[in-house]
């Protein structure tokens, strides 16, 4: 009897899959190329705005005597104790309603130590630079040097972080003597400071662009090659309301030096930084 033996064959089907576009119209594709394009456009700008970080401190820089430790001291403790020309750096915190407790730190302005405010300055929301309005008619060029140095650290700033606010501070409007029809202390202090500065910055801007270098004018020593002067209003002439690194703000100070009466402390304008606190309340509850 014979043995008939029957081999199996097997046979593999690979399914076939059909595309979910098939069934689509050519005006349904377009539209939903469209809306991947422009989720993923907005998943990359929400990735990159929420990657830059902004810092949480005010940084007082300027000048030497021009009254920063001064503002410091009223700021923290409510009352400016007599001081002298710091020679370190000074941190401490204020009150700042609705805020909170803001870290304040004081940078000193002696040409040698003054670029520290450089380490400090990715940790700050705002930048206060002050000037003794009384006295920047004699030494605006020196004034405006220190400034040039702020502005292109500002500048140089990594787009990862976000330029912190700048204040020019014409400190000391109770020092200056106005003519009647010239207006308040305030308003003449503030005028004075940003005209001069715009002119001393708008000379060493021109020297850059001529080639010459601002060597000769500023301290010894200062390097030619900084930047953080470029304004976009016609010829490039320096304007503040110009300047491409963002919007500068100015502001009249005053302290009164020495402890304050119990009465005195119930009014804070008493201490003439009504305009300061009000400009920091507003900068640091923006989100």
């Amino acid at each position: 009897m014979g043995v008939e033996s029957q081999s199996d064959e097997t046979v593999s089907v690979t399914p076939e899959v059909v595309p979910f576009t098939n069934g689509l119209s050519p005006q349904s594709l377009l539209l939903l190329s469209l809306a991947l394009v422009v989720g993923l456009l907005l998943v990359i700008t929400f990735s990159r705005r929420k990657s830059r970080s902004r810092g949480t401190a005010l940084l007082l820089v300027g000048p030497s005597d021009a009254g920063k430790t001064a503002i410091l001291s009223t700021l923290a403790f409510t009352g400016t104790l007599p001081s002298h020309t710091s020679l370190q750096v000074n941190t401490s915190l204020m009150p700042l309603s609705p805020v909170g407790i803001l870290p304040v730190i004081d940078i000193p302005g002696h040409p040698r130590i003054r670029d520290q405010f450089q380490e400090h300055l990715v940790n700050a929301r705002a930048v206060a630079f002050v000037v003794d309005a009384s006295t920047i008619s004699r030494n605006g060029s020196t004034v405006a040097e220190h400034l040039h140095h702020v502005l292109h650290a500002i500048t140089s700033l990594p787009p990862s972080h976000l330029a912190p606010a700048l204040l020019i501070l014409a400190n000391k409007c109770d020092l200056m003597k106005t003519a009647t029809s010239s207006g308040s202390p305030t308003e003449v202090a503030i005028s004075r400071v940003r005209t001069i500065l715009e002119r001393e910055l708008e000379k060493r801007r021109e020297a850059q662009s001529g080639g010459m270098g601002v060597e000769g004018l500023g301290a010894e020593g200062e390097r030619s090659d900084i930047g953080g002067l470029d304004c976009s209003g016609p010829g490039g002439i320096f304007k503040f309301a110009d300047w491409e690194g963002g919007e500068v703000d100015f502001a009249g100070t005053w302290v009164n030096v020495g402890e304050l009466k119990d009465d005195e402390k119930e009014i804070v304008a008493t201490d003439g930084l009504a305009s300061l606190r009000s400009w920091l309340g507003a900068t640091f509850t923006v989100t």
